[in-house]
């Protein structure tokens, strides 16, 4: 059986500005390796409610899990529950549940629970609430999307709170062979090898030291024993 398919949304104009680097693609990518997802897809969309909505239709669509990041903090531009409402024709309002736990927050901190806060208690109907034990506020899922804040500290625990309920499939494993020649040398043999192995990823990246070119050859699939022979012939083939 395949692997279960994931994509990310990752929602910001400070993304697409440059003003800040997202690092919430990178560590989400890690943690669904390890559990035996495959994230197939990232699109970065800007704080823009009709791109935002037609992004998370169709990739709820195309995939088994959607995960998203930003645009769920007390400010005017964090659209994306309402969207997230919009998307599945869902009504959104405050929850009492949210709210609970972010009125039990600000009172242990001597802070009031403004307007502006209680915006993060509304929820789509239907939603279920993601644990966030960094700042409280919740996220929350939709169908098959999963809405999680952008502050990557925040984002990582929530993604914590959610893996555990996901079926996985197997892990993904990988080697790694380090080859001193450029890639036009062995480009040759890697097609050949890819051939052979269909099950398995092969990737080359190269890399530059001192004047002289290299690759590093990427093998990767779920099956270890397929992987060990693919890099074995490989060492052969290019008589390393």
């Amino acid at each position: 059986m395949p692997n279960p398919t994931a994509a990310m949304l990752v929602i910001g104009d400070e993304i697409l500005s440059g003003r800040t680097r997202d690092a919430n693609m990178h560590y989400l990518a890690q943690e669904l390796t390890k559990q035996g997802i495959d994230l197939n897809e990232v699109r970065i969309v800007s704080d823009d409610a009709p791109a935002i909505v037609a992004a998370v239709k169709a990739l709820s669509e195309a995939f088994d899990q959607v995960f998203t990041s930003g645009g769920i903090g007390p400010t005017h531009d964090d659209i994306t529950a309402d969207c997230m409402a919009r998307a599945f024709d869902a009504h959104i309002d405050i929850r009492d549940d949210a709210r609970a736990l972010l009125q039990a927050h600000y009172d242990k901190s001597g802070l009031e629970l403004n307007a502006a806060r209680l915006r993060m208690a509304r929820i789509p109907d239907g939603a279920v609430l993601i644990d966030n034990p960094v700042s409280t506020a919740p996220g929350f899922t939709i169908e098959n999307v999963h809405v999680m804040a952008g502050v990557p500290l925040v984002f990582q625990a929530m993604v914590a709170s959610v893996l555990p309920t996901l079926t996985g499939g197997s892990p993904l494993l990988s080697q790694t062979l380090r080859v001193d020649r450029g890639e036009g040398d062995i480009a040759a043999t890697l097609s050949a090898l890819a051939d052979t192995y269909q099950d398995l990823s092969i990737g080359c990246y190269p890399f530059q030291i001192n004047g002289a070119f290299g690759a590093n050859v990427v093998v990767r699939g779920t099956d270890g024993a397929q992987i060990d022979a693919a890099m074995t012939r490989l060492a052969k083939d290019l008589d390393l």
